[in-house]
């Protein structure tokens, strides 16, 4: 168990007095819930009963079982609602709310007891459809990142298509003077007999026979 400071002492004792000066016709604040509960924090809210000249509030948050005590006071506001901060996870805790007006603030509402989860338990209990400004901000960057990457890819696939076409392009005009060298070479190798280039034969007469001759002696 916690021991309290010398401070904390004299904060308990000046919460004990604001909590038993009365202001005629200023009521507490009704409907204290909280909200947002998490292992660290919390959000309390309240509603004020109409025609309370109410300027600002006061919330007693306390541990449960431990005398140190957490005072929050806030003037010339309308807010109805406080964050309560470093908070420890599993643990039970009991708040207080008090209206403020002009001549003082009013009685402390009625305790309101909570125990803050495990920080797993939070993350666990998180839904689909329960999307963090964080995450929202972490899928932006991954869209913005994919959408570089296909617009490189495909300004790549323009160039090497553009690269293709000039070099078909060349090729094809190079063809008709390849095909003129060609018929040149061929024009050159010749001959009368053989037109279209070659050795020169010897001509033979065909159905020859081979002539023996004999010598009687």
């Amino acid at each position: 168990m916690e021991k309290a400071t010398p401070s904390a002492t004299l904060l308990f004792i000046l919460v004990v007095f604001i909590t038993w000066v009365r202001t005629d016709g200023l009521t507490p604040p009704v409907n204290v819930t909280i909200k947002a509960l998490r292992a660290n924090s919390a959000v309390v809210t309240w509603d004020i009963p109409e025609g309370e000249p109410v300027i600002g509030f006061a919330i007693t948050q306390q541990k449960k079982d431990v005398r140190m005590l957490r005072f929050i006071q806030e003037v010339n506001t309308t807010s109805r609602s406080c964050a309560l901060w470093d908070l420890e996870e599993e643990t039970d805790y009991i708040v207080h709310v008090q209206s403020i007006s002009t001549r003082g603030p009013s009685p402390p509402s009625e305790p309101l007891r909570f125990r803050t989860p495990k920080e797993a338990e939070k993350l666990e209990s998180k839904t689909k459809d329960e999307v963090t400004m964080e995450e929202v901000g972490q899928s932006t960057q991954l869209r913005a990142g994919e959408l570089i990457i296909i617009v490189v890819v495909l300004i790549m696939w323009a160039g090497v298509i553009a690269l293709f076409c000039r070099q078909y392009d060349i090729i094809k005009d190079n063809e008709p003077n390849n095909n003129k060298d060609k018929a040149k070479n061929s024009s050159e190798c010749s001959t009368p007999e053989h037109p279209t280039g070659g050795l020169l034969r010897s001509k033979l007469p065909k159905n020859r026979k081979a002539s023996v001759n004999i010598i009687e002696v």
